[in-house]
């Protein structure tokens, strides 16, 4: 099973899983890194290396971020919905859109952790 990015990175976008990752299917979007789903080869050292700890096996990932789960896969789909194979990363590349599901996502995160400190 994949590895996914989930909420902890929105907004953080430090970078240094991409450093890790020997296949650089680790890319960047406007707004947070996403994996790619057939590129990744589950070797996990993106995981050790993310210090916000926002990188899980898509089997692991808790019930409230499931959504990140089809947004990483969303990230490299084309408008008809194919599956899009940039061919790994580098840095200096044109970020990856966003899906626009992670604007609400994010959205629900801050408010619910907004609720959490109240």
């Amino acid at each position: 099973m994949t590895l996914v990015i989930t909420s902890a990175c929105i907004d953080v976008k430090d970078g240094i899983c991409t450093t890790s990752c020997p296949v650089d299917c680790i890319y960047e979007g406007e707004r947070m890194y996403y994996i790619h789903p057939t590129e990744c080869i589950e070797c996990a050292m993106c995981e050790s290396i993310c210090p916000v700890d926002a990188i899980r096996y898509a089997d692991e990932v808790e019930a409230d971020e499931l959504p990140f789960v089809a947004l990483n896969d969303a990230a490299f789909r084309n408008p008809e919905g194919a599956l899009v194979e940039p061919g790994g990363w580098r840095k200096g590349m044109a970020p990856v859109s966003d899906p626009p599901e992670l604007a609400a996502l994010a959205a629900d995160r801050k408010r619910a952790s907004k609720e959490d400190a109240a």
